[in-house]
């Protein structure tokens, strides 16, 4: 594999599913024309050609620096044809940044419920390096943040002067083995120990590498010893990450152990409508509050969804309303409803809710309780193949003329109420995926 298919690998694992399969997997590397300075890939159409030119050049050159330490211009253009001059759009990496992305910022990262303590702890950081909270360690899911977070604080350092070095541990652990092999390892430590700031990505594959642990230790206690700043993210907290020696466990947890959570509806929605000013795709409210219930956690999912409305709208010269975008979308909702019983649903209502599931099923007449009864008959309603006399049996109610009360209510409030439609439709999503 040659490092332009090593390149493409990397992005697939940063960008939906989707927009990979729909851009990205049609690239093709020209090994033999490229330079040290220059890659240059073809795409088969100019829809292509233009999409990834605006969207992803300044990636790509990203992690061709990542990967082979190449600062190169990216040059997209279609097969067999190669452009006299590089695109404007082309980025080039300046001598002496760092690999870190530019367009990670504090200022376009959305805060909400979810993320706010570890968005607070890593701007203090980026105001004060080494004086607080060294190291910062950040952990959460998938997609959630950890990295822009970490970025945008590095990017400030780099606007101070600050020597950054960002990298994760793979990266880390083939600079070790290739020093190890070539006996440079005085190079290798003069680069990781005389930095201001180290950033490093998922710690979590330092797992039961003892040799690379043992480098570690010591990259890290020169650091600190010198009040170098130190930031790592990883998938779950030093407590959890299995086969990571225990020195190395303790030093993780001596500044501030922050985490990131699937963020809530209200911080999806604001998301979505900042990737859609960045982007420059216009969509109503309701479509935005459609695609914040669609979404489970992961919120690089949003810009695969953005680029799929925004490409199927181009291509077929078609508006974007509710009824294109559930189209469009069909394929990304998780269509479980076959395998869903009551019992499940009202399990998940009552944990949503922070009641029992048996006091759904009560008699109960308190307003929490009504309102988790009638918010269970409806989702049940629609996601089962129950008929209203099941379901006045299964809740405990007199006949199918109570269910169907019961439902008018919430329709009359899904009706009057887009923020409780919104929750209802977010609530729904969420039972169909975890079911």
């Amino acid at each position: 594999m040659n490092i332009g298919q090593k390149v493409l690998e990397s992005l697939k694992e940063e960008i939906s599913e989707l927009e990979y399969k729909r851009y990205i997997k049609h690239l093709h590397y020209d090994e033999k024309k490229s330079t040290s300075d220059l890659a240059i890939f073809y795409a088969p159409n100019a829809l292509v050609v233009n999409w990834i030119k605006n969207k992803y050049t300044e990636k790509i050159s990203h992690l061709f620096e990542v990967k082979s330490d190449l600062k190169v211009k990216v040059q997209i253009t279609l097969k067999n044809k190669i452009e006299k001059k590089s695109s404007k759009k082309s980025i080039e990496v300046k001598k002496g940044s760092t690999l870190l992305n530019p367009s990670h910022s504090f200022n376009n990262f959305m805060v909400g419920g979810s993320n706010q303590f570890a968005y607070a702890a890593v701007k203090s950081v980026s105001e004060s390096a080494g004086k607080i909270y060294n190291p910062l360690f950040i952990y959460g899911g998938v997609g959630l943040g950890k990295t822009h977070l970490m970025q945008a604080a590095g990017n400030v350092f780099l606007q101070e002067g600050k020597i950054v070095i960002y990298t994760s541990v793979e990266q880390f652990l083939n600079d070790f083995t290739r020093s190890i092999r070539n006996n440079t390892m005085e190079r290798f430590r003069e680069k990781y120990r005389k930095c201001d700031v180290l950033l490093i990505d998922d710690i979590q594959f330092l797992s039961n590498k003892e040799g690379i642990q043992e480098e570690f230790f010591h990259t890290f206690e020169a650091l600190k010893g010198d009040g170098k700043q130190i930031i790592f993210t990883a998938d779950k907290h030093p407590k959890k990450i299995a086969g990571l020696e225990a020195r190395l466990q303790s030093r993780f947890e001596w500044g501030l152990v922050a985490d990131i959570q699937p963020p809530e509806l209200e911080t999806k929605i604001a998301i979505i409508e900042k990737k859609c000013e960045i982007n420059k795709v216009k969509l109503s409210k309701e479509i935005v509050n459609y695609i914040a219930t669609v979404i489970e956690s992961n919120v690089r999912e949003i810009e695969g969804i953005l680029s799929k409305l925004h490409a199927y709208s181009q291509l077929m010269n078609i508006d974007i309303d509710l009824e294109f975008t559930k189209n469009v979308l069909k394929d990304q909702l998780h269509e479980k409803r076959t395998n869903l019983s009551m019992d499940t649903i009202t399990e998940l209502v009552a944990k949503d809710l922070n009641i029992k599931p048996s006091e759904i099923r009560s008699k109960g007449r308190s307003k929490n309780i009504v309102y988790a009864r009638r918010v269970s008959i409806y989702i049940c309603r629609e996601l089962t193949q129950n008929t209203m006399p099941q379901l006045a049996k299964y809740f405990g109610m007199k006949d199918h003329t109570a269910i169907s009360h019961t439902i008018k209510k919430i329709n009359d409030l899904i009706q009057d109420d887009e923020d409780f439609k919104v929750k209802i439709e977010e609530l729904s999503n969420k039972i169909t995926s975890l079911s």
